[in-house]
């Protein structure tokens, strides 16, 4: 730890760990990038983009914040990935020290409801209300939060718009006094306990999330087979990056490739620019697709995967 840390943490330093939950597609991951400042969590209109705990570190003079995204608890389906995603949040629920509740403004549903309940009821919750500035009118606003903040006492209710960065720091400040007194945990550049490998595979994930919209199924992956370090002659930075796309039938593979492989092509290519930038590297990429019926309910694949 820097000595400007530490002397920090002699002066009253806060740091903690908070998680984001909510119902899929509210914005969570949205939320945790702009806190950040830095795209570490994949986004998409398709609900459940997010499947692991993604860890965001923003350090400040007087705290370190500990942001920890969650796959949106999942109560339609029942395979075992979204077992698995759904003991994910309830595991983060238990180690947390403050909560943020991320509801869309406006909408209040049986999933965030369900939600909720899954929240312990000795941890601090924050009521975030994202999407204000989608709120066609304004003034059903107050009513709204005055509706949803009489289910639970909470620390504080913030409105939020997570996609234009609109009153992050309110929310920041609300945070702070709720996160204990202690030195940080990680350094001042660190910005997230995630590997390269893992940030790769989500990387390409999100890019098919984007370009394929609803044409791609839920059940697809990505298996990153080898990724190589090494130093290119002028003595820049390069990875070399493989990776696998997982699909459960051929049809969908054919879908995922495209007429001449053009669709597998820009998929490839917007996930390099993406890593270039977040790696601060050159990279060497190679995506192909591999059909693997039933991966969602086979526990190695999950395993491999990174879910217990």
């Amino acid at each position: 730890m820097s000595e400007s840390l530490a002397q920090d943490a002699a002066d009253g330093h806060r740091c903690g760990f908070i998680a984001i939950v909510g119902r899929p597609n509210v914005g969570k991951s949205t939320l945790l990038n702009h806190l950040i400042g830095l795209k570490l969590s994949i986004t998409s209109r398709k609900a459940q983009t997010t499947r692991h705990r993604i860890t965001g570190v923003l350090t400040q003079q007087e705290a370190q914040f500990i942001f920890v995204d969650t796959p949106g608890f999942q109560t339609r389906h029942r395979n075992a990935l979204n077992q698995a995603m759904n003991r994910n949040v309830t595991t983060t629920l238990a180690d947390v020290d403050v909560i943020l509740l991320v509801v869309e403004a406006g909408r209040w549903s049986a999933e965030d409801e369900a939600v909720l309940k899954l929240i312990p009821p000795d941890r601090p919750v924050l009521l975030v209300i994202n999407k204000i500035d989608l709120l066609a009118d304004r003034s059903a606003l107050l009513p709204f939060i005055e509706r949803v903040a009489a289910l639970r006492d909470f620390a504080a209710v913030v409105p939020v718009s997570a996609q234009k960065g609109q009153q992050l720091d309110g929310l920041l400040k609300a945070v702070r006094p709720l996160l204990p007194a202690s030195v940080p945990l990680y350094e001042e550049d660190q910005i997230t306990d995630r590997n390269e490998r893992f940030l790769a595979a989500e990387i390409v994930r999100e890019k098919i999330f984007r370009l394929m919209g609803d044409e791609l199924p839920y059940a697809m992956t990505v298996e990153i087979e080898k990724f190589e370090e090494e130093q290119t002659k002028d003595g820049r930075e390069l990875r070399r990056i493989f990776a696998a796309v997982l699909v459960d039938r051929d049809s969908q593979k054919a879908i995922l490739i495209g007429r001449n492989g053009e669709k597998l092509k820009r998929i490839a290519t917007e996930a390099r620019q993406d890593m270039e930038k977040l790696f601060d590297a050159k990279v060497y990429l190679e995506v192909w697709v591999k059909v693997k019926s039933g991966w969602a309910d086979d526990t190695r694949v999950l395993r491999q995967q990174g879910f217990e």
